[in-house]
């Protein structure tokens, strides 16, 4: 059994769900160590506690390995946007970003500049709803400090590009929003500043899991803000307030849930053995199959065909009058996806059963005859 098998068995929920770019359903090897540390907490014998607070230790390490970061560049986080507020409200000076990005970045851009007046968002003017290196080099100033950019575009599916990003802005920060790409994009996290993202998506590790990466750069030019007591490197500081430590872990508040913890690094894991190059693939593979069968049945596809540019999310849009109709069509065959400003999202992973490629068929075929008429 090869490794990609290996990882797709873990899939169970059941056919005609592509909504991974909202929630992924938790793998088997997932949902089985959430009971079993459930198990523990709920007994508490003798000494079992303390493997609950290793799990800190455990998903940074895994977080470390699949991004390419170092464990003591990471603090966890309970979502993607308790990360992304963490840094900017440390940044000064001008932040280049789209308005049109998951509202996570520009309301942690905007709520920063509001609260402390130091960081200063840039808009991006529109010239399409895609960021591309070209883009933000036409707009860059001295004072720019920074540039945030999410990794796919959860509206549209386009995949950035990093490294072009990363060599027109220079040695400013590079913020990431990584939620739609991380688990199954192949990406050059090492040259980004500051990556977020949540496991409950494509990495399928459920609600409550999250990092925070933070380059060296980082860490000497955001400020912690928000530091708790966690955020120091006394373990318990007792009868005074210690500094922040100078490390990503000053960005953090308060302890986070082992048990969301346990789930994280299990979830990742699970990547491992395949390679997040190897469910890339595989994905890439899928979408293809699903970009296939909308062209099948002439239903325009709005979201980038090659693969450079495109991750696990596919994108149609039907004509306006006949919106209604294609959900009906995909909700009636049981087929699980998400409908957003006039178009559909329909997001894959590296398991496709063939029961949903044959749901996903009937639903267009019944579209495309009620159409007709």
């Amino acid at each position: 059994m090869s490794a990609l098998t290996r990882f797709t068995d873990g899939f169970t929920e059941e056919p005609g769900y592509l909504d991974y770019a909202r929630v992924g359903p938790v793998s088997a090897a997932v949902a089985a160590e959430m009971l079993g540390q459930t198990e523990v907490l709920s007994r508490a014998r003798y000494g079992s506690l303390d493997h609950l607070l290793d799990q800190d230790t455990l998903a940074r390490e895994a977080v470390a390995r699949t991004i390419g970061f170092r464990p003591d560049q990471i603090a966890l986080q309970p979502h993607t946007s308790a990360g992304l507020m963490h840094a900017m409200f440390g940044l000064t000076g001008g932040l280049l970003l789209s308005p049109g990005d998951y509202p996570s970045v520009p309301f942690a851009a905007v709520r920063a500049a509001e609260a402390l007046h130091v960081v200063s968002p840039v808009w991006l003017e529109a010239q399409g709803t895609r960021v591309t290196p070209g883009r933000i080099k036409a707009q860059l100033t001295p004072a720019i400090a920074a540039v945030a950019v999410s990794l796919v575009d959860p509206r549209t599916g386009h995949l950035v590009d990093l490294e072009g990003i990363r060599q027109v802005i220079g040695d400013r920060l590079l913020f990431v929003d990584a939620i739609q790409g991380f688990g199954v994009v192949d990406a050059p996290f090492e040259v980004a500043d500051v990556v977020a993202s949540g496991g409950q998506k494509w990495t399928r590790a459920g609600w409550g899991t999250g990092f925070l990466a933070m380059s060296d750069r980082a860490v000497d030019r955001l400020m912690p803000v928000f530091s708790g007591h966690v955020g120091t490197d006394v373990e318990e500081p007792w009868d005074e307030v210690t500094p922040p430590s100078e490390g990503a872990r000053a960005f953090r508040v308060g302890r986070g849930d082992p048990i969301a913890e346990a789930r994280f690094a299990t979830a990742l894991g699970e990547l491992e053995p395949v390679g997040v190059a190897g469910i890339a693939a595989a994905v890439a593979a899928n979408v293809t199959q699903i970009i296939d069968i909308a062209d099948e049945f002439a239903i325009p596809v709005v979201s980038p065909r090659d693969e450079r540019e495109r991750a696990g999310i596919v994108v149609v849009e039907p004509p306006t009058e006949q919106l209604t109709m294609l959900q009906a069509s995909l909700r009636n065959h049981g087929v699980t996806v998400t409908a957003r400003g006039g178009t559909i999202r329909l997001s894959v992973h590296a398991a496709l059963h063939g029961d949903t490629l044959d749901m996903l068929r009937g639903a267009f075929t019944s579209y495309s005859t009620a159409a007709t008429y």
